[in-house]
């Protein structure tokens, strides 16, 4: 895994224009992402992870907006690049996988049609290698005899097999980068497996770089390299997926863990965290987490940064260390 960023995200803020007043969904996130490696962006549903994403390829729309910060890759701000290069890289070498198949696939025509679109636009292959193209992909991600199935609706297609159409779309032009949000939510268990061992194979064998959107932490500990933990908008604690399973720094991130059923372990009980998350349409001085953290105290009052706690890991606490109150009883 290369230590050189293919993707730095700084200071990146979403917002979107509400009646009641503006929601700040991104504030101020900052991340890399190498090459060959699995990022996963982990949080409870409205922390700011797909928000996030959807930023990062040019896909906000409003009433959201992006506030600020930069989206560098390869030297450009995608975040200032004029639309038609954002077009460019869209697809190309830079591609998303949604969380809804059946949404992001159009209904009414042909997955082959589908895909040879991203061909055509991105690529100067012919008709015929187009369609080789197409039934390389399709029997990459394991649709049964791909070039008899060119010309079927997305509906005659499971929910599995649509998800594995939606990641051979994404792969059609080799991309440098894969997006994946929430590519797994809408799946059983048994295809949820099938999907992630794909993605697994697919970043070993064509060394993508993966920025996986997920609430399930399940799928953080089978795929990522490393994580990111958000809360309310912000990142909250940043560090190696091992280091941060065996011993969280951000007792948000402590928590999420403890509310995860284990059923290797029938001794662990899943513990709710308690309270709500913040309104963000709200300017908070004190901790986002305090008000929900039973180890909270007068120290919480201020904001911390997200900082350097040591062994490449940043956590945004006070005192950040897995909190006894946190730890896991029998």
């Amino acid at each position: 895994m290369s230590e050189t960023p293919l993707l730095s995200v700084r200071g990146l803020s979403v917002e979107f224009l509400t009646r009641h007043g503006n929601v700040c969904a991104v504030d101020s996130v900052s991340f890399d992402l190498r090459a060959g490696e699995t990022l996963a962006l982990v949080g409870e549903s409205g922390s700011g992870k797909s928000a996030c994403a959807l930023a990062l390829m040019g896909l906000t729309t409003l009433p959201g907006r992006v506030a600020g910060g930069q989206v560098l890759f390869d030297g450009q701000d995608l975040l200032a690049a004029p639309p038609r290069v954002l077009e460019d890289l869209r697809g190309n070498r830079i591609a998303m996988v949604f969380q809804d198949p059946m949404s992001a696939l159009n209904p009414l025509l042909a997955i082959g049609t589908q895909i040879d679109e991203v061909l055509m636009r991105h690529t100067a292959l012919d008709r015929a290698q187009r369609r080789a193209r197409i039934i390389e992909l399709l029997g990459q991600v394991g649709i049964p005899k791909p070039a008899e199935r060119l010309d079927r609706l997305p509906h005659e297609f499971s929910g599995g097999q649509r998800q594995r159409i939606l990641i051979a779309m994404a792969l059609a032009c080799d991309p440098q980068i894969l997006i994946a949000d929430e590519p797994t939510t809408a799946l059983d268990v048994t295809i949820q497996a099938q999907i992630l061992d794909l993605l697994a194979e697919l970043k070993q064998r064509l060394g993508l770089a993966m920025l996986l959107v997920t609430h399930d932490l399940g799928v953080v500990a089978k795929v990522a390299d490393r994580v990111a933990v958000m809360y309310a908008g912000r990142l909250v604690e940043l560090a190696d997926a091992d280091a941060l399973f065996a011993e969280p720094a951000h007792p948000y991130t402590a928590g999420l863990l403890r509310a995860t059923p284990r059923l290797t372990d029938t001794r662990h009980r899943m513990i709710a965290i308690d309270g709500v998350p913040p309104d963000l349409r709200l300017r908070r001085s004190h901790c986002d987490f305090a008000p929900r953290c039973p180890g909270a105290d007068a120290a919480c009052a201020q904001r911390p940064a997200l900082r350097d706690i040591g062994h490449g890991r940043l956590a945004a606490c006070v005192r950040p260390s897995a909190p006894v109150w946190m730890q896991d009883h029998d």
